[in-house]
């Protein structure tokens, strides 16, 4: 028995669940008000004693097992909740592998370098003689030393091997200061101090824990003007957000999430009082970064600077043009994909309006009470892009109305709610002043023939304990995906074709194949390695193991390309199928205790027992042909 399967089995998930949610009980199930979103005024959130699963049929659409509850519930790593878990479980778990203890040995080498490097950064600001301009700086922009010393703020030397030098005398190996991007290596000169004079932020993942660096240059002529630490063992920009070690609770509790662009605003809200701010570092928001906040499913607030530069950066994140088909649904930022990533993760997205020439930490220091109303009176993401890409345009014109039209219909189909989906037909209808019917028309989704396919080949015999025991579909499906990442584009435009959502990690019912499903959408987002590469490198110790297994089995049942493709198209079908075909099952069950489905809610229409119904029906037509086929192929 794997040591996930003894957590589960010595952990009553009603008592576990019954701690922070009251149950009462509801036939042979127990129900209660979801712990993720609003309480309504009906119950929504079901656990089963018998199966050891719950689900919310609300706004947030969730389910899964212990894991599944403590990871949303707590905003804590897989890795973390496993430990957590299995100390109250009473479960000795297996020591890591060797390839997992010689990564994480690297990673805790790395850190002590970080720590190290942001307290000799640290010191420098407050005892240097050559940082007294900085600390004028900090003065004037209103940062107290208390802000100075809770952030670890510092000061990078004006020389080529400061750093380099205390370092070295420290004991720190230069491998390890390489590694750690303090220094830059090249093969024509000596090693050099990466950062100098320049205003250092240490840059923390979500437990404190110093991974890198941004650093903003105090000499107008030095370019760039914020420089970051490379690519690291530790570090990727796009999986992190400034500040959230602090916000993490806040966030937690006030069920939102206020964006910002800059390390100073970040830092002039926490000390004003609001704690629920972080930033994603001047990049386009990542569907990694989202995740990073998406315990208890809050409100995300995108409040940026109202410059030209500001509004730049918005579009950055909302950037509709994506002219690569292979990568259309690829999780990213951008109008399509937010759009689409709020109904997946359901999210309540929107962007505060600040006034022009103010960055959000000037509003703050002026006048914290404008602060709060831009942020209280945020725009839904699909008014801002609406209007900000009608702003100044002339919309008499029939070129400009196609135009806006092809941009911003896609964005309103991925709206989940029918009913809003509708509004903002009509309003587009207004604004452009045409037919609303025409729109309609426009926005109606091509259909897609269903070409024939190889049958869902059974998946061989693991390999590894890790995948003992579990869901045989979903093996052979993620062992696939893992195997060739690119296949999602493929899967993701057959259930477009057929009316459904893309495939999520609530399409995995084991946990752990639910995290590795998500960690490989992060790898394809990003584009700095090769996707397997990537995952490789950053999959969660806990889950190491079931990755190697999972390549392990995609290889030994490897098919040619085209063949492959038609494959894991059906089986990821199959797989919407069954989620499809559960939910259904729980509603009916429910029905039979409780007399009456549960209360979906207007916010969740699209998982009400009609609407399933409908998308069933849709996967039966679709797979009609298949069957048929694999009938005849097999002699039937």
């Amino acid at each position: 028995m794997s040591n996930l399967n003894a957590i589960r089995e010595r952990i009553d998930i009603v008592e576990l669940i019954g701690e922070s949610v009251k149950l009462r009980r509801s036939g042979r199930g127990y129900s209660g008000f979801c712990p993720f979103h609003p309480n309504e005024k009906t119950p929504s959130f079901y656990v089963w004693a018998d199966t050891q699963r719950w689900r919310c049929f609300g706004a947030c659409n969730t389910g899964g097992d212990v894991f599944e509850f403590v990871t949303r519930r707590e905003g804590l790593t897989f890795s973390e909740v496993v430990q957590r878990l299995a100390k109250r479980a009473g479960v000795e778990l297996a020591p890591p592998n060797p390839r997992a203890a010689e990564q994480s040995a690297v990673q805790d080498r790395l850190r002590t370098v970080l720590a190290a490097a942001a307290n000799y950064y640290h010191n420098a600001l407050l005892n240097s003689a050559a940082a007294r301009s900085v600390r004028e700086y900090l003065q004037g922009r209103g940062v107290t030393p208390a802000m100075q010393q809770r952030f670890v703020l510092g000061y990078a030397p004006d020389s080529w091997d400061a750093g380099l030098k205390f370092f070295c005398e420290s004991g720190h190996a230069m491998a390890d200061l390489a590694a750690a991007g303090l220094i830059n290596q090249t093969d024509d000169g000596p090693p050099r101090d990466r950062f100098r004079n320049r205003l250092m932020f240490p840059i923390r993942d979500r437990d404190g824990r110093t991974v890198g660096f941004g650093a903003r240059a105090l000499n107008p002529a030095d370019n760039p003007k914020y420089l970051n630490s490379p690519q690291t063992e530790l570090f990727t920009k796009g999986a992190l957000l400034y500040g959230l070690d602090f916000a993490r609770k806040a966030v937690l509790e006030q069920r939102e999430a206020v964006l910002v662009e800059g390390y100073m605003d970040v830092i002039g809200a926490h000390q004003a009082g609001f704690v629920n701010v972080v930033s994603p570092m001047g990049t386009a928001l990542s569907d990694r970064q989202l995740q990073l906040v998406r315990s208890g499913n809050p409100r995300i607030v995108l409040a940026l600077d109202a410059d030209a530069a500001g509004a730049q950066a918005v579009m950055r994140s909302l950037n509709v043009a994506r002219e690569d088909g292979e990568r259309e649904e690829t999780p990213a930022f951008d109008p399509r994909g937010l759009v689409r990533n709020e109904a997946r993760l359901k999210l309540d997205i929107r962007v505060a309006a600040l006034p022009a020439g103010m960055d959000p930490d000037e509003l703050i220091a002026k006048d914290p009470d404008a602060w709060r109303a831009a942020v209280a009176n945020a725009q839904p993401v699909v008014d801002f892009v609406m209007n900000t890409l009608a702003a100044g345009r002339d919309l008499k014109s029939a070129k400009v109305k196609a135009e806006l039209s092809d941009i911003l219909l896609p964005i309103i189909q991925d709206v989940s709610h029918p009913t809003e989906r509708g509004a903002y037909i009509q309003k587009l209808a207004r604004l452009l002043q045409v037919d609303e019917r025409t729109l309609v028309q426009a926005a109606s989704p091509r259909q897609l023939r269903p070409q024939p396919a190889a049958a869902a080949a059974a998946p061989p015999a693991a390999v590894e304990s890790a995948t003992t025991n579990l869901n045989a579909l979903e093996t052979h499906c993620l062992a696939a995906l893992v195997n060739a990442p690119e296949q999602l584009a493929h899967i993701n435009r057959q259930l477009r074709a057929l009316q459904l959502p893309v495939l999520g990690r609530n399409d995995f019912a084991e946990t752990q194949y639910s995290l590795v499903f998500q960690q490989l959408t992060a790898a394809l987002e990003q584009m700095d390695a090769e996707p397997l590469d990537y995952l490789n490198a950053h999959i969660e110790p806990a889950l190491a193991d079931i990755l190697q297994a999972l390549l392990e089995l995609g290889r030994k049942s490897a098919s040619p390309e085209e063949r492959v493709q038609r494959d894991l198209v059906d089986s990821a079908v199959r797989l919407r199928q069954r989620a499809i075909r559960q939910r259904l099952t729980e509603l009916q069950f429910i029905a039979e205790q409780d007399g009456a489905v549960p209360d979906v809610g207007e916010q969740n229409p699209e998982h009400n027992a009609g609407t399933l119904t409908i998308g069933l029906q849709s996967i039966q037509r679709y797979l009609a042909p298949v069957s048929r086929r694999d009938k005849i192929s097999s002699g039937l």
